[in-house]
């Protein structure tokens, strides 16, 4: 039995359903997304792909201010759906705007609910540790993804996983479960009880992120900040602050993170912006975070003028002067040696422009003992 649907979808998560709705039987009537924000400066517009598939396809967009209006209302009421197809819309719908279709409104959800009701579920799970997480399609009801599974599909999560790789394949999976639900009410009998009501005892949160959720807290366990980081690519990312006497803190954006028998290591990308926004200089440094105890690992390369390819004076021709930012950590200088070709030398050698010299070309690590 071939429908008539209206599809409600902004993001890149809800763009495999989409299509493949496109290229499925049924009629696709109209898109319905988000407005396109302005762009601010010179930042262009975020892109929309559900937008771009629609016009690449022939479909009519719609972009309402908010799909519960009146005039969004007389709009689904002319389009005249048998069922509204939602998956990253952004926005809950109503009562009102449910009972416009005669088969009522189905969402595709990126977690196996009750578990994770909310803007972010893919995060959260990816924040919290989660080794399993998949997809469900509910039968919509006005309460946040509360109403009962008509579909579900699970998939373990990858050990090394992050939100970008575990977000496409939960998009994937999620196809296979729409065209199920779309089955199952395409044969109900409109008065049978649809689907598995949500048990509320076990319903978890997964609110949409704000930006100081990527910074990081350094009394969390390794394994936590390795699951942070994971979780917060591309927004707000995974972030912490070089505080350094007489300047402004410098933010440290955390790009990847590898758990070591001590704690976690973070290959960091270090930027230092001028009042324009422009960058300056930029640098790359690891961060060892051990169990209770700090301990600070950088390394790199010395180039042929003995100047550190990894340079924590930003802006400065000496190769590395880490003992601020140590200090600024609270790591004792007497904790601290270099080591190149296997070879230790004590810190105030270690950082002193005659020991890089001698060492040109050569490999370094600086490391709390």
């Amino acid at each position: 039995m071939t429908m008539r649907l209206l599809v409600l979808g902004t993001g890149p998560f809800a763009v495999p359903t989409f299509q493949s709705l496109l290229d499925s039987p049924h009629e696709v009537a109209a898109l319905i997304t988000r407005p396109t924000p302005p762009a601010k400066g010179r930042e262009k517009s975020p892109p929309n792909p559900m937008r771009d598939l629609a016009a690449s396809r022939g479909v009519p967009v719609h972009a309402p201010e908010s799909v519960n209006s009146e005039e969004s209302q007389r709009l689904i009421a002319e389009i005249a759906p048998e069922l509204l197809v939602a998956c990253d819309y952004g926005q809950i719908l109503s009562a009102d705007v449910l009972a416009l279709a005669p088969l009522g409104g189905i969402n595709l959800h990126a977690s196996l609910l009750p578990r994770y009701r909310g803007a972010a579920p893919i995060q959260w799970a990816l924040l919290n540790g989660e080794s399993e997480t998949g997809v469900s399609v509910i039968h919509m009801t006005p309460r946040l993804d509360g109403g009962p599974i008509l579909s579900t599909r699970s998939t373990l999560i990858g050990s090394e996983e992050t939100h970008p790789e575990l977000e496409h394949r939960l998009a994937n999976l999620g196809v296979e479960s729409v065209h199920e639900a779309i089955g199952l009410l395409a044969n109900w009998d409109r008065k049978s009880i649809l689907g598995t009501p949500q048990d509320k005892a076990l319903a978890t949160k997964a609110p949409r992120l704000r930006k100081e959720h990527g910074a990081i807290n350094w009394s969390r366990s390794a394994e936590q900040i390795r699951n942070q980081v994971r979780a917060l690519k591309p927004w707000p990312g995974t972030y912490t602050f070089w505080r350094r006497p007489g300047h402004e803190p410098l933010r440290i954006v955390i790009d990847r993170v590898s758990t070591l028998a001590l704690g976690v290591r973070a290959a960091a990308r270090v930027a230092e912006l001028d009042e324009s926004g422009r960058s300056i200089a930029s640098a790359n440094a690891q961060v060892l975070k051990k169990y209770g105890t700090w301990g600070i690992t950088i390394e790199g390369h010395c180039d042929e003028r003995g100047t550190a390819e990894y340079n924590l004076a930003l802006g400065e021709r000496r190769a590395v002067a880490v003992k601020t930012y140590l200090s600024s950590l609270g790591v004792s200088p007497e904790r601290i040696r270099v080591v190149s070709y296997g070879k230790e030398f004590p810190f105030d050698m270690g950082h002193s422009e005659d020991a890089w010299s001698k060492n040109r070309r050569g490999h370094f690590v600086i490391t709390s003992k």
